[in-house]
């Protein structure tokens, strides 16, 4: 229950501020520090997830930032997801079997917590 509060506190202090998904992905890689980038060459629909930590008002937050592969390109679009602390973890054991369903049971769940990924339907 703390943990979906907290979400809400967060999604709301970052509507507040007025940002912008783009800002919030850069904002993430400038101070998330390098992250851990897990590579899915095999994936159709996902090219990589990275995976960031950061400290804002002495509370640890989690993201992952998932780049799906366009159609006939090698760039991908970026989109940003407010994770739980394991969820780096639980998709690292998992994505090499299948990006996509580790996607879709470890990533995809938060996808209206910042209101910057997409409503996917599977």
């Amino acid at each position: 229950m703390k943990n979906v509060i907290f979400l809400i506190f967060l999604s709301i202090s970052f509507t507040m501020r007025g940002q912008s998904c783009d800002e919030i992905i850069k904002l993430v890689k400038k101070e998330g520090g390098y992250g851990t980038t897990y590579s899915s060459i095999n994936s159709d629909a996902i090219s990589k997830v990275t995976f960031y930590r950061m400290t804002a008002d002495y509370k640890t937050l989690y993201f992952a930032i998932v780049c799906f592969k366009k159609e006939y390109s090698y760039s991908c679009t970026e989109y940003i997801y407010q994770v739980a602390s394991n969820t780096s973890l639980n998709y690292a054991g998992n994505y090499l079997s299948s990006a996509g369903k580790a996607f879709w049971t470890y990533i995809q769940p938060y996808n209206e917590n910042l209101g910057c990924a997409p409503n996917f339907k599977q």
